[in-house]
């Protein structure tokens, strides 16, 4: 591990953290958008992800009166050799936020030995206006790779549901097992060739549903087309606490069934829950590469772009 500059001190995290984690990330981003963009909530759930080893995984620096200054850590994709990191300290500790990402590096690379490979597609996801990140990455050897977008959609009224398309149906991730298994089916299939995508296994997803405060499986939807799972929508209240907003974390389709419309009517479903349920509006990510029709759909249906989100990728030798 690289040597701590003078005047911090650092430990491991403990579930507990929350408050400190968020102080931090809070600061980083306040200071580059001009809002926090991140809840306790959030901090809390992320120190308790089932990939995420609270004794290796991470590192909170404190300074010298004992207040939280830096905060990092990377995660390797189970089954994959695609390594996650994210660096924060706050504005002026620029000594220590070299230090943190060099850290967080050494640990991408142990982890990628660990798993058996000998290099490691390394990513770390950024605001445009984070010039320090961007500054680093770059004098690091990092590449921009690919950009999401934030879309939303405002609820000043209640919103019409969508008719079903005609010879489906739409079951519920709280009626059995196989609709929450057709729902992770389809997401596997709709996504396997997207940027960062990592199919997971049935127990791993439910575990990672479950263990986020923002997860209902109620709000898990799965469109049939006939009895064969054809399209999945996953919704989540990681932006009810600070915004009252829905968010669709999965809005797929089983590839072959594209451009039957079966998409863009789950999408105007969780517009018409969201309203009903008195949310302001609805928010999402998509990946702007052009090679897709997503963000088309998304502003077709009225959702504008709010905020941009960019990952830097670097293959790391190990």
């Amino acid at each position: 591990m690289p040597t701590l500059p003078p005047g911090y001190s650092v430990r491991r995290p403990t579930l507990d953290d929350g408050p400190n984690v968020f102080a931090v990330v809070a600061a980083q981003n306040i200071d580059a958008i001009g809002a926090a963009d991140y809840t306790e909530q959030d901090a809390s759930d992320e120190l308790d992800e089932p990939t995420f080893d609270r004794d290796r995984d991470g590192w909170l620096v404190l300074t010298e009166a004992g207040e939280p200054a830096g905060w990092a850590w990377a995660v390797i994709k189970t089954g994959s050799d695609n390594t996650e990191m994210q660096v924060y300290a706050l504005p002026g500790h620029d000594e220590l936020y070299g230090w943190l990402w060099e850290t967080a590096e050494e640990r991408a690379r142990e982890k990628a030995r660990e798993a058996g490979y000998s290099t490691t597609r390394l990513d770390i996801n950024m605001y445009p206006q984070e010039k320090r990140t961007r500054r680093t990455a770059e004098a690091k050897g990092y590449q921009a790779a690919a950009r999401f977008v934030r879309m939303r959609i405002d609820h000043p009224q209640l919103v019409p549901p969508p008719s079903l398309p005609e010879g489906t149906t739409l079951r519920h991730g709280t009626s059995e097992e196989k609709v929450r298994r057709d729902a992770l089916d389809v997401r596997n299939k709709a996504f396997h060739d997207h940027y960062g995508f990592v199919p997971k296994d049935y127990d791993e997803w439910v575990q990672e549903r479950e263990g986020s405060a923002a997860h209902d499986w109620s709000l898990v939807h799965v469109l049939y087309d006939g009895e064969e799972p054809a399209a999945v929508l996953v919704r989540t209240n990681h932006f009810v606490p600070d915004e009252n907003l829905g968010y669709v974390l999965t809005l797929g389709t089983v590839p072959g069934n594209q451009g039957r419309g079966l998409a863009g009517f789950l999408l105007r479903y969780a517009f018409a829950e969201d309203a009903a349920i008195g949310r302001a509006g609805t928010v999402l990510h998509v990946d702007s590469n052009p090679q897709r029709p997503a963000l088309g759909l998304y502003t077709r249906a009225g959702m504008r772009e709010v905020l941009v989100i960019d990952s830097w990728r670097k293959l790391l030798d190990v």
